[in-house]
């Protein structure tokens, strides 16, 4: 095999720098021109000069022992315990402070908690809130309208972290795609629906992360 590289090379026309670099490389590290050995992790290393060594690597590719080897791994990794879930049937745990889809919240008297402070609409960087308030008969501010455009908001919590009634709260849910974009436009019957869905695992959260508030 040596004699036919070495052949090989007297064909290389001295105009071809390219390929005299790549025979180079091929063989400046190993000395006196011997053939390198390759392993299965990339390693060059020189063949076995004894006959222990070339029984051993005769051996070696006799019986296949490294393809053994390779499915003794997967048939140990078939018998271990699996770290996979079958979403959606299983879902894994979820922080009580996970950003997810936006909620009104209310009273348990089932009064709305938003007093229409504004200071969610003013404190978003990204002004997806829109907010219309008037005043009530008994002297109470109240919104007429709170629309909330989920393609704009960016889930950093400021909403959330201003309001001072907790009225608005990034809930637990993460499963709201939609077909069309129309359908991420929530209107204030919209968030209140969510919030009355999502009441009691958001107060919850809201009671465990109450002393680092």
């Amino acid at each position: 095999m040596l004699r036919n590289l070495r052949f090989a090379r007297q064909l290389v026309p001295s105009s071809a720098p390219a390929a005299t670099a790549c025979w180079n490389r091929g063989f400046a590290a190993s000395p006196q021109g011997s053939n390198p050995m390759v392993t299965t992790s990339g390693v060059q290393r020189d063949p076995p000069k004894d006959l222990a060594g070339v029984l051993d690597e005769s051996a070696q590719t006799l019986f296949m022992t490294e393809l053994f080897r390779g499915m003794m791994l997967t048939l140990k990794a078939f018998f271990d315990k699996k770290v996979t879930i079958n979403y959606p049937f299983e879902k894994g745990p979820i922080s009580p402070r996970f950003r997810g889809e936006h909620v009104l919240r209310r009273y348990p008297t089932g009064e709305e908690r938003c007093i229409a402070c504004k200071l969610c609409e003013a404190v978003c960087p990204a002004q997806a809130i829109t907010i219309e308030a008037e005043e009530r008969e008994d002297g109470s501010r109240r919104t007429t309208r709170y629309d909330l455009d989920m393609t704009k908001c960016i889930y950093c919590g400021f909403c959330q972290e201003a309001c001072p009634v907790d009225a608005i709260v990034e809930g637990p849910n993460f499963e709201f795609t939609t077909e069309t974009r129309e359908e991420l436009l929530y209107d204030k019957q919209k968030l209140l629906e969510n919030g009355d869905r999502w009441e009691t695992e958001i107060a919850a959260n809201l009671k465990a992360e109450s002393m680092y508030r």
